[in-house]
């Protein structure tokens, strides 16, 4: 009794302590004047908003990053725009860099344009040389390459990297920054770095400086190279660099459509809308205010959903009052929190169109304010794919060697640069070995020679080169083939070591090309072949770093710093979300053998290689063919760099998921699906399949 007593009133006095608050709040808010004093205006914020395109095949095309405002000078109408920048990869992939996004100065100009008459903008005047010579570029869409270029070039004193610092870059001699290894045909240039000289160096390094080793193949576009010696002119000022727009906090994961009816829909471990509550006070009363995205700040905020998604929920408690919650009509609810900075998670599916509410189930939290509404929206029907599918298909493996003498065989390999879909409605700057990640499966035999031609799109603006693991020689090959643009170099090797091995490109720096997507898989058959098997698949895992997080739509930039520091946004298999579940999904009867070709390009994450519902019957671990298979094998390991062969025999009809057992990264888009169809074997398998379960 006395237990049950002490509980009432804890619950009361919460919810009197609320109404204190905000009579409290009430009566400090009316001690003063509805009217803010001049000092405390401020010129309203670009609106911040997630970028929408029908169509984002491209960087030009797709809309404008999220920004924070500044104060730019606003766009004189008397005056011509720039013309738009070229379609191409930018500026800042001088040492191995993604192309930028689209510069975002066109929203800052509105938001100079729409600030009030009360404060007035003051033209920022153009950076100058050290003898007054005004520079011809924009230093803001300059920052906005350079962020690029900070992997090989630091803009503070002394700190050298990939390459030297460019601190105080302009009016210095070459090959004089202390502590850096220069090249010696750097350091007989003799040149003086103003203006002129950074332009036609940028333009073409290698006819400036013959012999210099810097990895890049010139900057061709005339205004990058302005905007690029901008930023460097105006980060030598006294006063630095110019304030530019700052990225606003990036939005949580907008939700994912939902797949088609009959096709095959993504594991439950990937759920499809994510939504973020904080427990707290606002208005008043005791509320849920939503975390992130598009519910940013909003109190009790207005979920939605498509009928047969999956809806995640995270709840965090915000003031340390015991609170929960609940969706009544999906018959769903979180477990209980109590302390402050505490949280819980859940899922569910949205199984029926309509509208819902979500509740606080402790007594008296609903009646203080704790309620919200989730609509559920009727099925869309199927969303047309506007973004270039750069995936790999599983099925693109080559047929077996056969019985056969050694041979030459050729191998073609193009570098090329283009923008694909990365998830649905967002891309990125993909590099590639001929248009697709992975780069295609090679396959020979023991004893064959490789004649190796590794061809650079004209249009790439980064040398490119290739490193096969399977070659005994300086660099796998890369040695031989630092390719630049609109050319071609060859080599061969000879193939002495039957195994599964990875290639990949080998221009510095290393780690970019690859995250960009620059790997493959060869396969080098023992004499007489591997034995035969009903369907063969490639798949292949890697990480890709963009700058904004997880889910964020549009056209993604690519962030050095995260790859630096190895956290990645995105984990995929044959390199796009969805590739392997939604777009081109594994498939095979019941009764068929299946064989895995599976590698890891990395950069840098193991694997724990697991199919869900299935046992590998042999592993060629560590993709080695001179030793027997392992037997029975449930989750096998595969490093970055590495490859490994699974087969197994598929008995039961149903949908087998493909996961790297390090299973959070399948939050991050790493699943896969193998198809099975067949009749039932209830002598292996006895039991209904829920529907939803993505199995």
């Amino acid at each position: 009794m006395q237990a049950t007593i002490l509980a009432k009133l804890r619950e009361w006095s919460i919810l009197i302590t609320a109404l204190c608050i905000a009579l409290g709040g009430i009566l400090y808010a009316a001690s003063f004047s509805s009217t803010p004093p001049e000092s405390l205006a401020v010129a309203p914020t670009a609106a911040s908003s997630q970028p929408q395109a029908s169509s984002v095949a491209s960087r030009n095309s797709a809309a404008a990053p999220q920004s924070s405002a500044v104060v730019p000078a606003p766009a004189d109408p008397a005056t011509p725009s720039r013309p738009p920048a070229s379609s191409g990869p930018t500026a800042h992939q001088m040492h191995g860099h993604a192309p930028t996004q689209p510069s975002s100065a066109p929203a800052l100009r509105a938001a100079a344009t729409n600030a009030p008459p009360t404060q007035p903008v003051t033209p920022t005047p153009p950076p100058t040389l050290a003898g007054g010579t005004a520079v011809d570029g924009d230093a803001a869409t300059g920052r906005q390459v350079y962020r690029k270029c900070q992997a090989c070039h630091s803009l503070e004193v002394g700190k050298n990297a990939l390459g030297p610092s460019l601190a105080g870059i302009i009016g210095k001699k070459s090959g004089e920054v202390p502590n850096y290894n220069y090249s010696p045909a750097m350091k007989a240039a003799n040149l003086i770095w103003d203006a002129a000289t950074l332009d036609a160096y940028l333009l073409d390094p290698s006819k400036l400086v013959p012999q210099n080793k810097m990895p890049f193949a010139g900057l061709k576009t005339v205004n990058e190279r302005k905007d690029v010696i901008a930023y460097l002119v105006a980060a030598a000022s006294p006063t630095g660099a110019p304030v530019v727009a700052q990225r606003s906090p990036s939005p949580a994961a907008a939700p994912v459509q939902p797949s088609a009816p009959g096709e095959p829909r993504a594991s439950v471990y990937l759920p499809e809308a994510r939504y973020t509550l904080r427990t707290g006070i606002a208005e008043g009363r005791m509320v849920y205010l939503g975390v992130g995205g598009t519910i940013d700040g909003q109190v009790n905020p207005l979920l939605s959903a498509a009928e047969g998604q999956t809806v995640q929920i995270i709840l965090i408690n915000g003031e340390g009052a015991e609170h929960d919650i609940v969706f009544p009509e999906q018959n769903a609810r979180s477990s209980r929190i109590f302390s402050p900075g505490a949280s819980t998670a859940f899922a569910f599916r949205a199984t029926r169109a309509g509208d819902f509410t979500y509740l606080c189930s402790v007594p008296g939290h609903e009646l203080a304010g704790m309620r919200g509404q989730l609509v559920v929206t009727p099925l869309p029907p199927d969303q047309v794919l506007v973004e270039a599918d750069i995936s790999r298909k599983s099925t693109e493996v080559p047929p077996p060697v056969g019985q056969r003498p050694p041979q030459t065989v050729q191998v073609e390999l193009n570098a090329v640069e283009l923008e694909g879909r990365l998830a649905e409605g967002t891309t990125f700057g993909y590099w590639t070995f001929n248009g697709r990640v992975p780069g295609p499966m090679l396959r020979v035999r023991v004893g064959d020679t490789v004649d190796v031609r590794v061809k650079n799109s004209a249009d790439s603006t980064m040398v490119h080169s290739v490193d096969f693991h399977a070659t005994t020689g300086p660099g796998g090959g890369a040695a031989s083939t630092q390719v630049d643009p609109g050319a071609e170099k060859s080599f061969k090797f000879k193939a002495l070591i039957p195994g599964l091995y990875v290639y990949h490109c080998a221009t510095p720096m290393v780690a970019h090309h690859i995250a960009n997507g620059m790997y493959g898989l060869m396969l080098v058959e023992p004499e007489g072949g591997l034995p035969a098997v009903d369907r063969e698949f490639y798949v292949m895992q890697g990480e890709i770093y963009t700058e904004a997080p997880f889910g964020h739509r549009g056209s993604q930039e690519f962030s050095v710093e995260k790859l630096l520091n190895e956290r990645p946004e995105y984990f995929v298999f044959n390199g796009s979300v969805g590739a392997l579940s939604k777009l081109h999904p594994l498939e095979a009867k019941v009764g068929e053998t299946v064989r895995i070709y599976f590698g890891v390009g990395g950069p840098n994450y193991t694997s724990s290689f697991h199919v869900i519902g299935e046992i590998f019957d042999r592993v060629y671990n560590l993709g080695g063919l001179l030793s027997e298979p392992l037997r029975g094998v449930q989750t096998v390991t595969v490093p970055a760099g590495g490859a490994v062969i699974t087969e197994f025999k598929v008995e039961v009809p149903g949908n087998y998921m493909l996961v790297d057992h390090a299973l959070s990264r399948a939050e991050r888009g790493l699943v896969g699906m193998l198809h099975v169809e067949g009749p039932p074997n209830p002598e292996i398998f006895d039991g209904k399949i829920e529907p939803g379960t993505g199995h």
